[in-house]
C-alpha cells in the first residue's frame, strides 16, 4: 500500500474509528475509502499493535509508515534502468548545456547514432528525471520586486480580436493598451487598431494625461515600437527606438525594457491584461471602437480600481489617489511635438520613400540606409548622426528633390516640359535656342525631348560662341539630330563660314544623296516614253 494514496492524516482516522467500535465497513463508507484497503490497514496497524488505545491519544506517523511498509513493502518497477541509459552523458549535455528539448534531443541521436533505438518517450521521462535529480537553480527563483510610489509603470498590449471601425466600416483586429503603476496597481486602459510608433506615442501622452503624472520608469515589452534590436545579456547595448527617447526626454521617465521571452519580468502589466481580457472583454459585446472605448474607461473606474487587489489587499484607485498620485513626476509646461523616426533606403533615383512621399538625398549614398526624423512639418534625412538635408513635409504621392543631390549634368533631365528646355537653350544664346524649337516642331506627333535634352546637353560644353555656331550651321543645313550637331562640333565645322548659295537639304529626312520621290516617278515617266515598244 502506497503512502502517497492515503495520507497520514486518514490512517490515524481509521485508527481513532477503530478505536471507537466502529466496524470496517463504516470506516470505510465514512472516509470514502475502499473496504479492501481499510481491511488491509487494520490488520498491519493490529501486527503492529496500534489498534488498542484511547481514541484521543492516537499512534505518530512515523509508526503508521513503519507498520505499512512492514506488512506490505514497496514492489521495486519493473524496469529499474532506462531504455536509454548508455545514451546518459550525450543526453545530459544536450540538455543541460544546451538547454535542448526532449523532442530536438531525440532527432539528434537518431541522427548521430545508427545503434540508437530509443524512443522519444524514454528520452522525455529521462529529461524529467535529470531536472529531478538537478532541482530548482537560482535562476528559477522568483524575487518579488517591491517599487515604491510613483517609481513603475509597466506597459503592455493584450489583443482583442476583431471590432468594427466605423470610418472603414469593416471589423478589424484591435489590441487594448495597458500601462499598470506597479505601487498602487492603478491601470490606464485604451483601445487601439495598430501598435504603429505614432500609436504607441500617442497612447503614452494620453496615459500621462489621465494619470495627471509621469512615472519614473517605464517597463515596455520588447516590441518594435519601444526595442528596436532586444539585448540578450546584460552587457549588450540596447537599441531604443529613437521615437521612445524622444518621448522620454520629453517627459523624463527612463526606459527599462524586460529580457526576451521573460514575460514574468513584467508581471504586474502581464496580470492586469489578463484581468482587463478576463473581466470585461470576454463579458462586453462589442458595438465598435468608439462605444467599446467609453465601456472600458468606465469599466476600469468603476470596477477595476474599486476592487479589492489579491495581492495588495487595497483598492487601486483610493491607493493611487492618496499615496502614488503625488509621487509622480510633473508634467512639462509645453506639449510633446509628434517626432518619429524611421529607416528608409536610398533608391537608385537618389530618393527615399516615407509614407508614400518622396524626399532627396544626395546621389553618391544611393544603397544606404538613412535614419528619417518626422517632426510636424518636417522631414530630416540623417546618415548615421551626420544631417543631410531637411525637407518641408510632402503629401502622399508627391516629391521634394534638391536640385544639388542629383548628378551635375543629369539633374536636368527630369525636367519633361517644352518651357524648361526651351528656356535652358536661350541661356546659351538665341541660335541655341532656334535650334532646340526646331527639333520640337520637326515632328507633330512624336514629343522631340530626348532629342533636345541631348542636343542642349550636349552644347553646354561648350563655349558660347562655338555653341551657337554650331546651332547655325545645324539650322541652316537642316541638321536637326544629336550626331550630326556632334560631327559639326568633332570636326570644327562651326568654325568655317556659311555658304549662303549652298542647297539648304533637310538631313533629318533621310540620306543626303537620296532622290526626292516626285522627281524619280518623273524620271519612270520619261523612260516608259522613250521605249519604242
Amino acid at each position: 500500500m502506497a503512502a502517497r494514496r492515503t495520507d497520514v492524516h486518514r490512517l490515524q482516522e481509521v485508527v481513532r474509528l477503530h478505536r471507537m467500535g466502529l466496524s470496517g465497513r463504516k470506516i470505510a463508507r465514512r472516509l470514502r475509502m475502499g473496504r479492501d484497503t481499510v481491511g488491509r490497514v487494520l490488520e498491519a496497524f493490529g501486527r503492529a499493535g496500534l489498534l488498542a488505545g484511547d481514541a484521543g491519544d492516537l499512534p505518530e506517523a512515523p509508526a503508521l509508515r513503519a507498520a505499512l511498509e512492514a506488512a506490505h513493502p514497496p514492489r521495486p518497477a519493473p524496469q529499474q534502468t532506462s531504455s536509454i541509459e548508455r545514451w546518459r552523458q550525450a543526453i545530459e549535455h544536450q540538455w543541460k548545456e544546451k538547454h535542448a528539448k526532449p523532442t530536438a534531443i531525440h532527432d539528434w541521436l537518431r541522427l548521430r547514432d545508427p545503434d540508437y533505438t530509443g524512443s522519444l518517450s524514454a528520452v522525455k521521462r529521462f529529461c524529467l528525471r535529470l531536472a529531478r535529480e538537478a532541482g530548482p537553480s537560482p535562476e528559477d527563483v522568483a524575487i518579488p520586486v517591491e517599487t515604491a510610489p510613483g517609481e513603475v509603470a509597466q506597459v503592455d498590449f493584450v489583443h482583442a480580436g476583431r471590432v468594427y471601425d466605423p470610418d472603414r466600416g469593416v471589423p478589424r483586429r484591435a489590441w487594448i493598451f495597458v500601462m499598470t503603476l506597479g505601487y498602487s496597481r492603478h491601470m490606464f486602459v485604451d483601445l487601439v487598431f495598430d501598435q504603429k510608433v505614432d500609436t504607441w506615442l500617442r497612447l503614452h501622452v494620453r496615459a500621462f494625461e489621465a494619470l495627471r503624472g509621469v512615472p519614473a520608469v517605464l517597463v515596455p515589452d520588447n516590441l518594435k515600437s519601444a526595442v528596436i534590436r532586444a539585448a540578450f545579456g546584460v552587457d549588450d547595448e540596447l537599441t531604443l527606438n529613437r521615437s521612445y527617447r524622444e518621448l522620454a526626454r520629453h517627459y523624463g521617465f527612463q526606459i527599462d525594457p524586460t529580457p526576451p521571452r521573460s514575460p514574468q519580468k513584467k508581471g504586474k502589466v502581464e496580470r492586469s491584461g489578463r484581468y482587463v481580457k478576463g473581466s470585461f472583454w470576454q463579458t462586453h459585446t462589442s458595438v465598435d471602437i468608439e462605444t467599446d472605448r467609453r465601456a472600458l474607461r468606465t469599466w476600469n473606474t468603476e470596477v477595476a480600481d474599486k476592487r479589492i487587489h489579491g495581492t495588495t489587499a487595497r483598492r487601486p484607485g483610493e491607493v493611487f489617489e492618496t499615496e502614488e498620485r503625488a509621487a509622480l513626476g510633473p508634467l512639462p509646461p509645453e506639449p510633446f511635438q509628434m517626432v518619429i523616426w524611421k529607416r528608409a533606403t536610398l533608391h537608385r533615383d537618389a530618393h527615399v520613400q516615407v509614407d508614400g512621399a518622396f524626399y532627396s538625398a544626395p546621389w553618391k549614398l544611393i544603397g544606404s540606409r538613412l535614419e528619417v526624423r518626422i517632426a510636424g512639418p518636417s522631414v530630416t534625412l540623417y546618415l548615421g548622426d551626420d544631417h543631410l538635408w531637411t525637407h518641408a513635409k510632402a503629401r502622399r504621392g508627391q516629391r521634394r528633390t534638391v536640385e544639388a543631390h542629383l548628378p551635375e549634368h543629369r539633374a536636368p533631365l527630369r525636367r519633361r516640359s517644352r518651357s524648361f528646355w526651351l528656356h535652358k537653350a536661350a541661356g546659351l544664346g538665341e541660335d541655341c535656342r532656334r535650334l532646340a524649337e526646331a527639333i520640337f516642331e520637326a515632328d507633330d506627333v512624336l514629343l522631340q525631348l530626348r532629342k533636345v535634352q541631348a542636343v542642349v546637353t550636349y552644347l553646354e560644353d561648350f563655349p558660347a560662341c562655338r555653341a551657337n555656331a554650331a546651332a547655325r550651321r545645324a539650322l541652316h543645313y537642316r541638321c536637326l539630330t544629336y550626331g550630326g550637331l556632334k560631327n559639326i562640333l568633332t570636326k570644327g565645322l562651326d568654325l568655317e563660314p556659311l555658304d549662303d548659295e549652298g542647297p539648304k537639304r533637310d538631313w533629318a529626312s533621310g540620306s543626303r544623296y537620296a532622290r526626292d520621290p516626285a522627281q524619280l516617278l518623273l524620271a519612270l515617266k520619261e523612260n516608259e516614253d522613250a521605249d519604242p515598244e
